[in-house]
């Protein structure tokens, strides 16, 4: 049950960011930082993106994926199209690696260790929802400000 309340929220908050990605009146402004601003738009965009395919993506789902995470906090001038279908295969990824999930496991450890000890399945999932979220809020309030 609380494995399909995930895939909807993972889902519904990923359509966000790419509703995101796409309402910046100039596409070059998804790369302006600005004063105390340090990551743009796209900068965010892609930190969920990599954040999600190497935690859900490799953990979940064996996807293989090779994350670059310094490229996400600096790499700049991707395409906006490429963060919109990026987006959407993130949201492909997390579904599969949800769909490959029993209620049962989510008791059992998460696969990659993300700090410094092992943590509980419900616990990184819904954590991992709770940094789309907060990252989500910061790409609205870049485009708003900075757009």
């Amino acid at each position: 049950m609380i494995i399909e309340t995930l895939k909807k929220l993972f889902e519904r908050d990923l359509k966000k960011v790419k509703t995101e990605i796409l309402a910046y009146k100039h596409e070059e402004n998804l790369w302006i930082i600005s004063n105390e601003i340090k990551n743009s738009g796209g900068n965010l965009s892609l930190h969920l993106i990599g954040n999600l395919n190497a935690f859900i993506g490799n953990g979940l789902a064996d996807s293989g994926y090779v994350r670059d995470r310094d490229f996400e906090f600096a790499g700049k001038g991707v395409p906006r199209q490429q963060l919109v279908d990026d987006v959407e295969s993130t949201i492909q990824i997390v579904n599969q690696g949800l769909d490959a999930l029993t209620d049962s496991q989510l008791n059992d450890n998460f696969p990659i260790l993300i700090w410094d000890s092992a943590t509980k399945m419900d616990f990184t999932l819904i954590h991992l929802h709770s940094h789309l979220n907060y990252h989500l809020g910061q790409l609205n309030y870049h485009r708003r400000l900075l757009d």
